[in-house]
């Protein structure tokens, strides 16, 4: 798959790693139990959002006693698909903050995985501290939350009533035109009002799933010194091409592929998946008088603009509707494209960077999921019987993840592994399994 190269990289450590059950929303089984009881092998397809939280939590969950080795396949290696090039806004809430369904749970789980990326971040440098806070302050890019203008008076309307019931763990807070020019100078409002999520983050994609990967090895290091299972972890860069290259080889595959899951083909064609490739602009200004106020928010909006710091912004998303393009290489022609749909956007809300210096571009391909009543939620489950015939390993399914991977990841990854181990998809909540029930339009 994704290419006719193969190449192989390789990690590998011994150890063994304690169980441990996380409260979820849902009773989870007593006892987790494998297919085999005392060794299990695991192929997880795709190290991005998805694929490295499943991983994470496959070894965190695990008996002590069992022996798991866990292979990660992707071409490309950490983060290099549309994860990994994603904007990095977390916050529970849709474009009209409203909760996403699960909105709170979902934000806790992927905190909880940020703080475990952040302590290995930190263990990597410990005897540096310089190296260590340099590294910090782009791996985390900024917490000073982020801004929500009202674009017309519909608009103001339903994220007034939305910010009501906002989320204690992640607040909204209504601001008038005075206040947001407190928080940040040069900020325009059609409407004079505007919503602002203190708790809200802008995170590195690339930079935190480097540091959640060392802390899968880190957890499968630390392990080591318990008189039990052997836990290993291997890192694979190599094409793939289907999943008949893993039977007989795992009790589990895990797919993780987000819109590359279409060049499987026992899968190619036949999930209810919309795919969108999305443009991403960076800018810097043209001289030190002009740079973003330096402890001003992210902004979301027709466009919006994510902060590096305050000479570096990132300025997104273009959606190109059915494109099958997953390269992050963007065109001339394509950026060009991009730049100027995007920056008449973001500078009607923040006109300070109509004047700023394209400096690059980078592109993804993401899976979106059909909307239900719930909103667009992603896609779990056990696929053997969707697949057909009988297999001799159990084969996975976690995608649809569209532009929510990181808001979603955390709690996903825990429940698909819980499902793994315990080999049965009634950990996962019918919500994220009623896919199968949908005939593809796409």
């Amino acid at each position: 798959m994704f290419s006719n190269s193969a190449t192989s990289s390789q990690v590998m450590f011994s150890s063994s790693s304690s169980s441990s059950i996380t409260n979820q929303s849902r009773p989870l089984p007593l006892t987790i139990l494998t297919r085999h009881s005392h060794s299990s092998r695991f192929a997880v397809l795709g190290a991005g959002f998805a694929g490295l939280s499943v991983v994470w939590h496959l070894f965190k969950h695990s008996p002590k006693e069992l022996n798991l080795k866990i292979d990660i396949y992707d071409e490309v290696g950490i983060g290099g698909g549309a994860s990994g090039i994603s904007g990095g806004l977390l916050h529970p809430y849709s474009p009209k903050v409203k909760p996403l369904w699960e909105g709170a749970q979902c934000w806790n789980e992927s905190i909880k995985l940020l703080r475990i990326a952040e302590e290995a971040s930190l263990s990597r440098d410990c005897q540096v501290r310089e190296s260590t806070e340099q590294y910090m302050k782009a791996f985390v890019v900024n917490k000073r939350g982020i801004l929500r203008p009202a674009m017309d008076m519909k608009n103001m309307t339903k994220l007034n009533d939305n910010a009501k019931t906002c989320l204690p763990c992640c607040r909204v807070k209504t601001l008038n035109n005075e206040e947001a020019q407190g928080l940040l100078p040069g900020v325009l409002l059609p409407f004079n009002t505007a919503f602002f999520m203190p708790e809200a983050l802008n995170i590195n994609p690339r930079h935190y799933l480097e540091e959640l990967f060392l802390a899968c090895e880190n957890l499968v290091k630390e392990s080591s010194s318990h008189d039990s299972g052997e836990k290993q972890l291997s890192l694979h860069k190599k094409s793939i091409h289907g999943l008949s290259e893993f039977e007989g080889e795992y009790d589990a595959v895990i797919i993780c592929l987000g819109a590359k899951v279409n060049m499987l083909p026992e899968i190619s064609g036949r999930l209810p998946l919309r795919t969108c490739r999305g443009v991403i602009v960076h800018l810097e200004p043209p001289d030190d008088t002009r740079c973003y106020p330096e402890d001003g928010p992210s902004i979301l909006s027709d466009a919006w603009i994510a902060v590096e710091s305050s000479r570096s912004l990132n300025v997104g998303s273009t959606w190109e509707w059915k494109s099958i393009n997953s390269s992050p290489n963007v065109s001339i022609e394509e950026a060009s494209k991009a730049l100027h749909e995007l920056l008449p956007k973001a500078s009607t809300i923040y006109p300070g960077i109509r004047d700023w210096v394209f400096t690059g571009a980078r592109a993804g391909l993401r899976a979106m999921p059909p909307l239900t009543p719930l909103g667009s939620l992603p896609l779990l489950g056990c696929i053997n019987d969707f697949i057909g015939r009988n297999r001799s390993c159990k084969y996975w399914l976690f995608g649809g993840l569209g532009s929510r991977g990181l808001l979603y990841h955390g709690w996903l990854g825990n429940l698909m592994a819980h499902a793994v181990l315990s080999c049965n998809e009634e950990v996962i909540p019918s919500e994220l399994t009623s896919w199968k029930n949908i005939k593809p339009k796409y």
